[in-house]
């Protein structure tokens, strides 16, 4: 296997910590120093079919913003099935999957300066089939960086249990990022956060401040997440939801809501409520709401579909009551995605800005 190319491995204390957002960040802060930068995640779980192969969701994203000139089944060698584990478990043969991702990384890395190689959760994720986190960065060589949520405490309490899985395989870790911190916090817990690690024997890396637009969802992935129904044919389903309201009280009193980046979630009977949210939609205007969901599986009146089919915004129609609806938007995992422009311009900015890019090149 390639062992001379320079290489990092991105962790996590848990799901959700922000790598893929680090990852996405760091290739582009990393690129002006090595030019040609390959990107692989060795173990997926989460993933979306492309011509009849398996490919990572986040693969799929990396390889949109920046073109890696590289099979996507490479930089993705093994996707976790359902099933995946029982079939594992029941017939074991690490061996080969060692060798399918020393393979596929041999691939990535061929005239590459540079490969970033993107975990999945935690150090001790995929461990059940003998491929954690901690074992994969010790396949493939890899120093790695862990990436947890901002805090001083907690944090530092999962680096340490994650540390400890990294030691026992014999991989080192180059430093730890903070992510998610709030803004007016950034300096306080960068002190004590470093204060803390240190204490442990490792490196701060980077604090990341929260930015809520990373966490507002694209009324597309709204959309998907429902298995709603597209009742008109608006300019993009791109546009972001800042906000939420439900549209249970009068037209009257639902008109104050109907700002920027708002989506109205109401019964699709709720005529009054349609008719005011259209009025109050300017086709030219900066502020309009970023779409309406009608729940309850309730089709309107020919009349006022019609009139919804003109408007500006995306008009859903949801099988699920509001309530079940409002819970599904609230409690949604929000992933970057390569049409996410806005995201993908502020992640650049935030890693170049707040992460010591010179002690990661120097650690290599």
């Amino acid at each position: 296997m390639n062992t001379e190319t320079p290489r990092v491995f991105i962790a996590a204390t848990r799901q959700n910590d922000g790598k893929t957002t680090v990852s996405l960040g760091l290739i582009a802060a990393l690129q002006e120093h090595f030019p040609r930068i390959g990107y692989i995640k060795p173990v997926g779980q989460r993933f979306v079919e492309i011509e009849e192969q398996k490919i990572d969701e986040d693969t799929v994203l990396m390889d949109a913003v920046y073109p890696m000139n590289c099979p996507l089944v490479d930089m993705s060698p093994i996707a976790v099935e359902p099933d995946f584990t029982r079939k594992y478990l029941q017939g074991s043969n690490n061996e080969a999957l060692v060798k399918r991702i020393q393979k596929a990384f041999d691939r990535v890395a061929w005239e590459k300066d540079f490969v970033l190689c993107e975990g999945s959760g935690h150090a001790g994720v995929g461990s059940v089939f003998d491929l954690s986190n901690a074992q994969v960065a010790k396949i493939l060589g890899c120093k790695v960086i862990i990436v947890t949520q901002g805090g001083i405490g907690k944090p530092i309490d999962e680096v340490a249990l994650n540390q400890a899985l990294f030691e026992k395989e014999g991989v080192e870790i180059m430093g730890v990022m903070l992510n998610k911190v709030l803004p007016e916090k950034v300096d306080y817990i960068a002190d004590f956060a470093r204060r803390g690690l240190k204490r442990k024997g490792l490196e701060l890396l980077g604090v990341l401040p929260y930015e809520q637009i990373l966490g507002n969802p694209s009324v597309d992935l709204i959309r998907e997440e429902l298995h709603a129904e597209l009742l008109n044919q608006p300019a993009t389903l791109n546009t972001l939801v800042d906000d939420v309201i439900v549209g249970a009280m009068g037209a009257h009193n639902a008109m104050q809501f109907f700002k920027r980046g708002v989506l109205l979630i109401t019964p699709g009977d709720r005529e009054d409520i349609l008719l005011a949210a259209g009025a109050a939609t300017m086709p030219q205007s900066d502020d309009k709401m970023a779409g309406i969901v009608l729940t309850g599986g309730l089709r309107p009146n020919e009349a006022i579909l019609k009139a919804l089919q003109t408007l500006p915004i995306p008009v859903l129609l949801a099988k699920a009551e509001s309530y079940q609806v409002a819970s599904k938007v609230h409690n949604l995992t929000v992933k970057t995605r390569p049409n996410d422009a806005e995201k993908i311009s502020v992640i650049r900015n935030l890693i170049a800005q707040n992460v010591n890019v010179k002690k990661i090149i120097d650690s290599l």
